[in-house]
């Protein structure tokens, strides 16, 4: 049966059609479907059967048989009209099967409150061809729901507080034209409930409230045209929910405050359209959650409170398109964005995070990650691989970033010092110096940690000069003066180094190895001569009033370089403060 034409005309002919199951039907359908250009572009034959012979069959209790058939008008509302019936009266069906049928009704086929019983419900490859169809309130007893491969041409359905049983159902392969499409407080058993493949159209599709109960949930490969796709406030149970390379067109997507319980939900590779796209409030208690090569387009993408507390959520690879992101105050166990290219703003002021993985980014707007009116626990942040063009909103202390860099447990010593690094070329940008230092101390710290492994790595037997270089780096450059980045600590390391000189010129004067001699015939306390020496040495004033003999000539020349390079090593660390 085609899918795809313009019109279609129905021939009744008294000619007896018998159905691939052997059901004899008294008379034959022949149906022509034509193309816009008047063309026939294919013919079908079905046994034909009047809506009074059905509602017979009904009245009866009778199992309905309608596999082959033409079905014109068919309507249980106009059936309870007939029987003189409350409007909302359950009508029961008994052994319904209507596979391969043609329902043709210009006022809508009508199975709103039907009971089906139970046993299989089955419409594949059936054609619903005008009006709207309507399973409204149904009841549909335990067994297979199968609406795989049928065309609902008009795109008007309603199965809004319908009810099924513990059977899988099947929209598999279906094709739904332009329209409404409610599914708004349905229940579902627990089997597998299948859209997959399912071409929806342009419209508004409503699953809100819907209940999905423990099955598996598969909308793979399903595409929307335009208009609204809305499940805000559906509960799926324990299966796994996949939305793997749907397309949602330009429709506006929400899935507020949906609860996705337990499940694997996936969308990996689908596509989302130039619309909004809202998961506000959205809860998984356990499980995975996979947004893995997803493109979007220039609409909004709001992933605010979210509660995925135990759960991973991996968007790696994601194209977030030209619109804002957000995740303000969600929780996740791990929030995944590798290798994205975050374009536009993106708000990750989560409430919790124990881990947070940015790494092989692309960074060209803002990301902000800036507590304001709430605390932001993220445990571990991973900026590895990082290319910053635009800039991130943190701050060293409220969102502890030394921590959450050195707690990593799978970067080498190299990416956390290129992490540090690039937030300190980020703190320069945005004017925040102090922890722009900050960041550059850890760099220098992490930097040489890697060297010394790489060495090492090289030849053991490295460790031998390797060891005592980095001692003295970590002494001299760290230690004493945080790498030039606070002169206060260096005047007191100038003033610790002074202090350390004179008492060894008092030591060596104790043990009778040295001296300091006053060449103005003033003699001092040897307290006062070792510390006036150790100061003019230090200083590198030299008044030549008194000179050293023995070992001090030796420690004098020591103190007098290190005297000079501690003021060179104050001067630039001061300057480097002012000019900024």
């Amino acid at each position: 049966m085609v899918f795809d034409y313009y019109k279609f005309k129905v021939e009744i002919k008294n000619v007896k059609f018998t159905s691939d199951e052997g059901i004899v039907f008294p008379k034959t359908a022949i149906i022509s479907f034509i193309a816009e250009n008047q063309e026939v572009i294919s013919v079908d034959l079905f046994g034909y059967i009047t809506s009074e012979e059905i509602y017979k069959k009904i009245e009866i209790g009778e199992a309905l048989n309608l596999n082959h058939c033409y079905v014109k008008n068919f309507s249980l509302s106009i059936y309870r009209d007939n029987s003189n019936l409350d409007k909302k009266e359950y009508i029961k069906l008994k052994g319904f099967s209507a596979r391969h049928s043609f329902f043709d009704s210009k006022s809508g086929t009508d199975f709103s409150f039907a009971e089906f019983e139970e046993g299989d419900l089955d419409f594949e490859y059936s054609h619903f061809s005008r009006g709207k169809v309507s399973f409204n309130s149904t009841i549909i007893r335990n067994g297979l729901v199968n609406f795989s491969n049928v065309f609902f041409r008009d795109g008007n359905l309603d199965f809004a507080n319908c009810h099924f049983g513990e059977g899988e159902v099947h929209f598999k392969n279906s094709v739904i034209k332009n329209g409404v499409k409610d599914f708004q407080y349905a229940e579902f058993g627990t089997g597998l409930i299948t859209f997959a493949n399912t071409e929806f159209g342009s419209g508004e599709v409503s699953f809100i409230n819907t209940n999905f109960n423990e099955g598996n949930v598969s909308f793979k490969v399903t595409r929307f045209d335009s208009g609204r796709v809305d499940f805000r406030y559906a509960k799926f149970g324990f299966g796994d929910i996949s939305f793997e390379r749907t397309e949602f067109g330009d429709c506006k997507v929400d899935f507020r405050t949906v609860e996705f319980n337990d499940g694997r939900v996936n969308f990996n590779r689908a596509v989302f359209g130039n619309g909004d796209v809202n998961f506000e409030g959205t809860e998984l208690r356990n499980g995975k959650f996979s947004f893995k090569r997803v493109i979007l387009g220039s609409g909004d993408f709001n992933f605010e409170l979210a509660e995925f507390d135990g759960v991973d959520v991996v968007f790696d690879h994601t194209d977030f398109g030209q619109g804002p992101v957000s995740f303000h105050q969600s929780k996740f166990r791990q929030l995944s964005l590798q290798s994205c290219h975050l374009d536009h703003y993106f708000d990750l002021r989560v409430a919790r995070c124990e881990y947070m993985d940015l790494s092989d980014t692309i960074v060209r707007d803002i990301i902000d990650l800036k507590p304001y009116d709430f605390d932001i626990d993220v445990s571990i942040l991973n900026l590895a691989g990082m290319r910053l063009l635009g800039t991130i909103y943190i701050d060293w202390q409220n969102n502890r970033i030394k921590e959450m860099i050195t707690r990593q447990t799978e970067t080498s010593e190299a990416e956390k010092a290129e992490q540090f690094r690039v937030l300190k070329e980020n703190f320069n940008l945005t004017g925040q110096y102090n922890d722009e230092d900050k960041s550059f101390v850890e760099f220098k710290r992490h930097e040489a940690r890697s060297r010394l492994e790489k060495s090492l790595k090289k030849n053991k037997y490295n460790a031998l000069w390797y060891y005592p270089i980095h001692g003295f780096k970590w002494l001299v450059l760290d230690k004493a003066g945080l790498y030039a980045t606070d002169p206060l600590r260096v005047l007191f390391s100038m003033f610790g180094w002074y202090v350390l000189f004179s008492f060894i010129y008092l030591f060596l004067f104790s043990i009778g190895v040295s001296e300091i001699h006053s060449s103005t015939g003033y003699e001092l306390s040897a307290v006062a001569r070792a510390f006036y020496h150790s100061a003019i040495t230090f200083l590198t004033i030299g008044y030549g009033d008194h000179f050293p003999t023995g070992v001090s000539r030796i420690f004098s020349s020591i103190e007098g370089f290190a005297g000079m390079f501690m003021m060179a090593y104050f001067t630039v660390s001061l300057v480097r403060k002012i000019l900024r």
